[in-house]
């Protein structure tokens, strides 16, 4: 009685709240610039419409099916105690029918209006975060965040494959890029609340190899990832504009991230966590300005 009492408290917000919109919405800007990146001129308005809807509640689904895996670990972390689940807000059965909701039709937009390329690719990215990453890899590896990340890096590749039915390298470097810059992302983000991973028993690299390795490694993947997105010009997907971004971005990533390595100044995991967003987000959008306003001949 007590559990049917509290879940029928659960409002819209709480059921918005089981899909991540912050991270489905970064998801779907890389999804649409994929797109934009694929074609010379202005995308088709069903891949754009109906593809990214599709894309969109797909993964809403796949974050709803990591609320439902970590209610219990939720409850003891500061960052994630006030959510539906943790709260008791929205049952197991309610979230688990709501999941599955989301991605039976999001699958079902794709396959129709859409095509069945996309479909699977974005089926088998669902499947990757939801269930390999949240049920097994999170808790088996400190490379959790490395080997998992495929799946949250999928999304331009998604979009590019929406628009033009096949795979394409320079779509794939799309992903590249995303897959680089996840684990210095996350990582720092790991570092301040280490203690909290260590209590749920989550096995995240400042936990098992300590603060100062994991600042290491954030460097280290940051020049990877730094030089990793200068591949798009090294390869024409994109001009001068993206590359002048590129560098300048890249260029303020790793100074937070040597400022995080010397252990100075206590708010750096955090400020370099919230770099890391700014920057994922602006180098896209630099990288659709530059498509758009210096189109490359063929």
């Amino acid at each position: 009685m007590a559990d049917t009492a509290m879940t029928e408290r659960a409002t819209w917000r709480d059921y918005k709240e089981l899909t991540k919109p912050n991270v489905v919405a970064l998801m779907i800007l890389t999804s649409v610039i994929g797109m934009c990146m694929a074609v010379p001129g202005w995308v088709p308005w069903v891949p754009l419409i109906l593809g990214n809807l599709g894309i969109a509640l797909c993964a809403g689904a796949a974050a709803a099916v990591n609320h439902l895996v970590d209610q219990r670990v939720d409850q003891h972390m500061a960052r994630t105690r006030n959510r539906p689940m943790a709260q008791g807000r929205v049952g197991t059965l309610q979230a688990s029918i709501f999941a599955l909701v989301l991605g039976v039709l999001g699958m079902a937009i794709l396959l129709i209006w859409v095509n069945a390329l996309t479909a699977w690719l974005t089926l088998a990215s669902l499947v990757g975060y939801a269930f390999i990453y949240t049920m097994f890899l999170k808790r088996a590896t400190p490379q959790n965040i490395v080997i998992g990340g495929l799946a949250g890096a999928a999304p331009p590749l998604l979009g590019w494959t929406a628009v033009t039915g096949e795979i394409h390298g320079h779509a794939l470097l799309l992903v590249l890029i995303i897959f680089a810059w996840t684990p210095p992302h996350f990582w720092a983000l790991a570092i301040h609340r280490r203690e909290e991973y260590a209590a749920v028993d989550i096995p995240m690299l400042p936990v098992t190899h300590g603060v100062a390795f994991t600042k290491l490694h954030i460097l280290l993947y940051t020049v990877i990832m730094f030089l990793i997105t200068l591949l798009p010009y090294a390869t024409r997907l994109s001009g001068p504009l993206y590359l002048g971004g590129a560098v300048v971005l890249g260029a303020g990533f790793l100074y937070w991230a040597i400022v995080l390595l010397r252990g100075n100044n206590p708010k750096a995991p955090m400020e370099t966590f919230k770099y890391s967003i700014i920057y994922l987000m602006a180098l896209f959008l630099i990288m659709l300005l530059d498509h758009y306003l210096f189109p490359l001949q063929p």
